[in-house]
């Protein structure tokens, strides 16, 4: 009977386990049937996101794979469909029902200096080069003009292995840095030597470079830089990580944001109990005011900076974007060696940047320093400073070859080279001359002519109302409108605190607003939305700003 009786036992725990293993299977079928079905219905119900089916097949399929692969190991999975985040599965649902819905189709980016993410279109001649480079195939095309596959040819044939894959010297492309120089010396009609040119991953990059020579507090102070206000964002934030001081001298709004040396002098004076003041830079044409230098200006600034024994950095990557008839460019090298005698030896860095003028090619980082009448040993550490960080970009230095070294009459590129160039500095021109206009016509809205770069300054009289809303809400009053702004119309703006104002003033970027003792506030707006949402742009600006000040006064 005992034999028998656990006969029967083994049976019935065999029959059991059985059943379980069953059960176990049907459960599993059911849970991959609900999955699917949770599936089609996020499917069903979402189509309107336009999420590709081919995701949905994916989660079908990974679900079967991992279903598989759990049964085939046999082990107990720590993290499971049931014990995973929440949130990472309902989070489609949550996904439609966030945000609500504002009173505009589309966000304009006014904010930035970025051509090409406005609508732009980047230069052909540029392009054809960098596929050249990047596949030296093209070059045995004969949809490639001749005088492109030249200028690719070139600069190949200075790169290692004659691919713009390898490393290139630290301090540029030999071939272009010599056309960087060819490029000054048409410019200015003065020499320039390719030995003092260095290629940079940016004029962002070169100026931090240069910056970082400067860090020295041997005799207990600060080294000071001087630097305009308002001003260049980089310049401030770069001070700040170098452990430099800014000693900040503020542009004259009311003379076409030009540069008064009284106050140059006032700024150096109260900084000398600080900082020792060792440089000034200058931002011609300018951001983020949109000025142009005068040559007297530069003069000027020359003799200043001379009589303090500054050096001179001179940003001037906007040179080809001069919109006011009345307006030159005029190069401060030029300028500086023009005035001769003890003025011709001072020390000067100047950049230039393939991200502005009519190419805009921002993504491919490329610019270049000229340095002149830099003591040789100072060179010498900052080339040897670059060498750690090996190289600018292989094809952001072609980018910047194509830009000072274009097609010449007569070459196949030339033409179609020449008419979306002009083509593009016109429309700005006329970009530049809306946003004027617009402005104008606004009540409590000045605004000082486009003369050059990107950007415009308008100074908006901010009613008493609206500042005492924002000290309420614990912001400044230029945030408070940019936010304002942008809720009711979709244009971005950057509260422009950033650019630096005078006490008790507020600044926007894109809009930079900046609020004075007369409830004044100024805000930049950048022209470089294509001409068609630049109309768009204003035509949303001006209901918003006359609701504004009606709903404040």
């Amino acid at each position: 009977m005992a034999v028998d009786c656990q006969q029967a036992t083994d049976e019935d725990r065999a029959a059991l386990d059985a059943e379980n293993a069953k059960l176990k299977e049907e459960l599993a079928n059911v849970k991959r049937e609900l999955f699917q079905t949770k599936v089609e219905l996020a499917e069903t119900r979402y189509q309107t996101m336009r999420v590709p089916s081919s995701v949905f097949q994916l989660l079908r399929g990974s679900n079967r794979c991992i279903s598989t692969a759990t049964a085939l190991s046999g082990a107990k999975k720590s993290l499971t469909i049931d014990n995973m985040n929440p949130n990472v599965k309902t989070m489609e649902f949550a996904f439609k029902f966030q945000g609500t819905k504002k009173p505009f189709n589309s966000v304009v980016k006014a904010n930035i200096g970025d051509a090409h993410d406005m609508g732009q279109k980047p230069i052909t001649f540029i392009r054809q080069v960098l596929a050249c480079c990047a596949y030296p195939p093209l070059l045995q095309s004969m949809a490639m003009p001749e005088d492109v596959k030249r200028h690719a040819e070139e600069i190949l044939h200075d790169c290692g292995g004659h691919s713009v894959g390898a490393y290139t010297p630290s301090a540029g492309i030999e071939c272009i840095r010599k056309h960087c120089a060819e490029y000054i010396t048409r410019r200015d009609g003065i020499p320039a030597d390719y030995e003092n040119i260095v290629i940079s991953g940016g004029t962002t990059e070169g100026i931090r470079n240069v910056l970082k020579l400067f860090v020295n507090n041997q005799n207990g102070r600060k080294v000071g830089i001087m630097i305009p206000i308002p001003q260049y964002p980089l310049y401030s934030a770069t001070l700040d990580e170098f452990g430099l001081g800014q000693v900040r001298y503020y542009l004259d709004e009311e003379n076409m944001w030009g540069l008064n040396i009284e106050e140059c002098e006032r700024a150096l004076n109260e900084a000398k109990s600080q900082y020792d003041t060792r440089a000034i830079c200058v931002i011609n044409p300018g951001n983020p005011a949109g000025q142009v230098l005068t040559r007297k200006n530069i003069e000027e600034i020359i003799r200043f900076a001379h009589k303090n024994h500054l050096k001179s950095e001179y940003f001037q990557v906007y040179q080809d974007n001069i919109f006011d008839e009345k307006s030159k460019f005029y190069s401060f090298k030029k300028t500086m060696l023009d005035m001769g005698g003890e003025y011709k030896d001072q020390e000067l860095v100047s950049f230039y940047s393939v991200s502005k003028g009519y190419m805009g090619e921002c993504g491919l980082r490329a610019g270049y320093i000229e340095f002149l009448n830099i003591d040789p040993e100072v060179l010498k550490m900052f080339n040897k400073m670059i060498s750690a960080k090996l190289c600018a970009s292989a094809l952001g230095q072609a980018a910047l070859d194509s830009a000072v070294n274009p097609p010449k009459p007569g070459e196949p590129s030339y033409d179609l080279w020449y008419k979306e160039k002009t083509g593009i500095l016109q429309s700005m021109k006329e970009r530049a001359r809306l946003v004027k206009e617009a402005y104008g016509s606004l009540e409590g809205l000045q605004c000082n002519p486009v003369q050059g770069a990107m950007y415009a300054l308008p100074k908006i009289n901010m009613p008493k109302k609206a500042i005492e809303e924002a000290k309420r809400q614990g912001v400044e009053p230029d945030f408070f409108y940019g936010m304002q702004l942008l809720e009711a119309t979709g244009i971005c703006t950057v509260p422009g605190s950033g650019f630096g104002q005078k006490e008790g003033t507020y600044h926007f970027r894109n809009a930079a607003f900046g609020l004075g003792s007369n409830n004044f506030v100024d805000y930049r707006t950048t022209i470089l939305p294509q001409t068609d949402l630049m109309k768009e742009m204003l035509e949303r600006f001006k209901p918003f700003h006359a609701e504004f000040m009606k709903k404040y006064q």
